[in-house]
């Protein structure tokens, strides 16, 4: 029993920690709040220096994000960690990654555009709030606390098989595929002042964003085979219309 409630209070810290990054994360690309920004912090001295150590930050969080959500990593994992932590330490991981490219994050200050008009600022940071919200109810639409580990922690308090979620298309998902990705999507490009190093940050996180759904739709596959494939061919990825409004 011991070790069941030290594996919650993990869970709880864990869970924690990631929802100070994530809130850091808002403030983080919006370019407000917090001392360190993505447009406000250490300055590469040379373009090639911020590009080079932006890009690895980033490609640090992508590899481990990508690697740790396989199902052959997590069978060898799990060989080392509880099961019952096995998610809970991937979202630790997840979210000490973030805090290091926040700490380390060399501001590229270059302007790509930069827009004046205090209506279309308005509307920029509305459709930035609205990615933030789309991300934010998409978690709890899937399960919030089964993707973010407190629900596997809580079950093992309680001594109860940890089952899989039953595939489901709630609320946004009827419309879209990845509502959560989509939100992600909009929150990162939607700002009144681009600058190279937001630009860069966008860039990738939008491909890396496009890699992570073939993986975890090829996953989805395998796990609930012709419901998901039929669930595809009826809804689009991103693009929240019906497949048939907008051909092949």
């Amino acid at each position: 029993m011991f070790g069941r409630i030290l594996s919650f209070i993990y869970g709880v810290v864990d869970y924690i920690i990631f929802l100070g990054s994530f809130l850091y994360a808002i403030a983080f690309v919006g370019d407000f709040w917090v001392p360190k920004t993505i447009n406000a912090g250490s300055e590469a001295e040379i373009f090639w220096q911020g590009l080079l150590v932006n890009a690895g930050l980033l490609g640090l969080f992508a590899f481990q994000h990508s690697v740790m959500a396989r199902d052959g990593f997590k069978k060898w994992w799990t060989k080392i960690i509880p099961k019952p932590i096995e998610r809970s330490t991937y979202v630790l991981l997840s979210s000490l990654i973030l805090i290091l490219l926040f700490w380390q994050w060399r501001t590229m200050p270059e302007v790509i555009w930069s827009v004046e008009s205090g209506v279309w600022q308005v509307v920029l940071f509305g459709f930035f709030g609205l990615g933030w919200g789309l991300v934010f109810l998409s978690t709890f639409m899937i399960n919030h606390f089964d993707l973010f580990g407190l629900r596997q922690v809580y079950l093992h308090l309680k001594g109860k098989e940890i089952t899989p979620i039953e595939f489901k298309e709630p609320g946004f998902y009827k419309y879209v595929r990845h509502p959560l990705m989509l939100g992600f999507i909009i929150a990162f490009w939607a700002t009144p002042y681009m600058t190279l190093g937001h630009l860069v940050f966008s860039i990738a996180t939008t491909g890396y964003i496009f890699v992570g759904i073939w993986f975890e739709e090829r996953d989805l596959i395998r796990y609930h085979g012709e419901k998901y494939k039929e669930y595809r061919e009826r809804v689009r990825m991103l693009i929240p219309f019906p497949k048939e409004n907008l051909g092949d």
